[in-house]
């Protein structure tokens, strides 16, 4: 995601870019603040974070806040990272928490409660996702396996449609999925056969075992190391990714650009993913953090989302580019846990998935 190496990655692929989701604003600090900051701001980051450098300017113009982009890996690494510096936080402000981690966050108090100033303006389905006060939505995707549709239409081969369909043997060493344990899309898909089969997840993930799924450590592993079309030249045509990143193929192509992507998602079997933002308890400057917060929620950064982090703005009324509606695909029953439930069995899950996974 221009000045970071990441973005490069992003730029040319797509964004590898989620629980308390039910939790209620009870509680939650939402105000503006009406003075300006000359200091720093730092803000930590995923690996996926990206936003345009004007919009940093524009920042900096209007609040007097210099931002300081600390990039940590994956959002599991990264969360992981803010959960041992707990009460003393190398940063003020944290972006890229999802809502299959937000719930460590909690636990481990991580955040001091703040909800932006326009949070009235977030979407409705969104509204109460606030981990009781102490974040903010910012953007939402669903975590789908992508299709390398060329590879399939060359090999004669159908692709599969379903969960159940990536078991299956004519799908035998074609599929690559990211560790649950370091990575937030991989926790999702996990999170997602869970959703699917219930008390039986376990005997799924034993079938893709025999039928030669890979695990890639990260995203960025997965996608651009070991999928068909990942610009890599990996082996697999099914990978773990967002049913948004197809935009980008076109966004980033080469002139002339296709006129459509060679890749899709599969929309059944999604998992619904939603990233925050909030103020680090213990932050060195907490005023300018809640103005980072605000200024992540802002129209001109919500309408700069979809085409810098193909994900969709969770601000209510935010435009979409052309690209962006007409290739992210739609998802209209994305798989959900309850936030309480996932928070109470996710060491658990994780343990079990481990053993299934001989890891």
């Amino acid at each position: 995601m221009p000045v970071r190496r990441i973005r490069l990655v992003i730029a040319v692929l797509s964004v590898g870019l989620l629980g308390l989701t039910a939790c209620g604003s009870g509680g939650g600090t939402s105000s503006t603040d009406t003075s300006t900051s000359s200091s720093t701001v730092r803000l930590l980051t995923h690996e996926s974070f990206v936003v345009s450098e004007q919009l940093i300017a524009d920042l900096k113009a209007q609040t007097g806040i210099t931002l300081e982009i600390i990039t940590a890996g994956d959002a599991g690494t990264m969360v992981a990272g803010a959960i041992l510096a707990a009460g003393a936080p190398t940063a003020d402000a944290i972006f890229g928490i999802d809502n299959t981690l937000v719930s460590r966050a909690v636990e481990a108090g991580v955040l001091e409660p703040y909800t932006a100033s326009d949070a009235a303006e977030i979407r409705p389905s969104l509204q109460d996702d606030t981990a009781g006060g102490l974040v903010t939505p910012i953007d939402y995707g669903d975590v789908c396996v992508n299709i390398d549709d060329a590879w399939f239409a060359d090999k004669g081969i159908t692709a599969p449609a379903t969960l159940a369909d990536l078991a299956k043997p004519e799908y035998q060493d074609l599929l690559v999925v990211e560790d649950p344990a370091t990575s937030s899309p991989g926790l999702a898909f996990l999170l997602a056969t869970i959703a699917e089969y219930g008390d039986a997840w376990p005997d799924y993930w034993t079938s893709l075992q025999a039928n030669g799924v890979k695990v890639a450590a990260s995203w960025t592993e997965a996608y651009t190391g070991q999928f068909t079309a990942g610009g890599g030249n990996g082996p697999r045509p099914l990978v773990v990714s967002y049913a948004t990143s197809p935009p980008a193929e076109i966004v980033y192509a080469a002139d002339p650009r296709p006129a459509a992507p060679s890749t899709s998602a599969m929309t059944s079997g999604c998992y619904r993913q939603v990233e925050y933002a909030g103020v680090l308890k213990g932050a060195a400057n907490p005023a300018g953090a809640r103005q980072v917060v605000d200024w992540l929620l802002s129209e001109p950064v919500q309408a700069d989302v979809p085409l810098s982090m193909f994900v969709f703005p969770a601000r209510e009324g935010t435009p979409l580019p052309e690209v962006f509606t007409k290739f992210a695909a739609e998802v209209p029953s994305p798989l959900q846990l309850d936030p309480a439930v996932v928070a109470a069995n996710l060491p658990a899950w994780l343990a079990a998935w481990g053993e299934v996974m001989g890891r």
